[in-house]
């Protein structure tokens, strides 16, 4: 599933994000950018222990919630990987909607900064740190769509989702977008 926003894509896909060739996949990190579980893990893993190298001498404090950083992606097949410190669900009373859409705001940032034509994510928040999936997408999708209405780049943002549950959430919420999209 896809829309056309401005003269860039905005995709979704299910699959496995440590297989996208693309130019950069964000990582959903924590704060140290330590290394993890679910996509954190999963990038650790399929990057080698370079990634963890790289971010613990570039970014000895690590990352604030809603900021993000960048390395190169190891034995990934993409040129970078983007670490993002999404925020911790806790009823949507912290400043939770704000600080993911700044998440995704700033990587995005990067991966211009960077000259990346293209960028793929993971629905950040929305696992162990209890962001409601139907909120984490449309969150997401509509701080994605203002920065490409914005910024006209990267030309392909893609989603890419592990399970038909987040697939079908970020889905409905990408139906909600592309109406408000072509009302711009």
């Amino acid at each position: 599933m896809k829309t056309q926003i401005q003269n860039c894509t905005l995709q979704l896909v299910q699959g496995d994000l440590t297989n996208q060739k693309i130019d950069a996949i964000v990582n959903a990190a924590n704060s140290s950018l330590a290394g993890g579980g679910g996509v954190d893990g999963a990038i650790h893993r399929a990057g080698g222990p370079s990634i963890m190298e790289e971010t613990d001498a570039r970014y000895p404090d690590g990352c604030e919630t809603g900021n993000a950083v960048i390395s190169s992606a190891g034995n990934l097949p993409c040129k970078f990987v983007i670490h993002t410190v999404g925020p911790v669900w806790q009823g949507g009373i912290r400043r939770e909607p704000e600080l993911l859409k700044s998440a995704y705001h700033n990587s995005l940032q990067l991966a211009v900064d960077h000259q990346c034509e293209s960028v793929a994510f993971p629905a950040i928040s929305a696992g162990v740190y209890g962001y409601p999936m139907d909120l984490a997408a449309a969150h997401a999708l509509m701080s994605v769509a203002e920065f490409l209405r914005e910024h006209e780049a990267p030309k392909l943002v893609r989603f890419v989702l592990f399970d038909s549950g987040a697939y079908g959430a970020f889905s409905h919420a990408l139906e909600n977008v592309a109406k408000i999209v072509q009302k711009w």
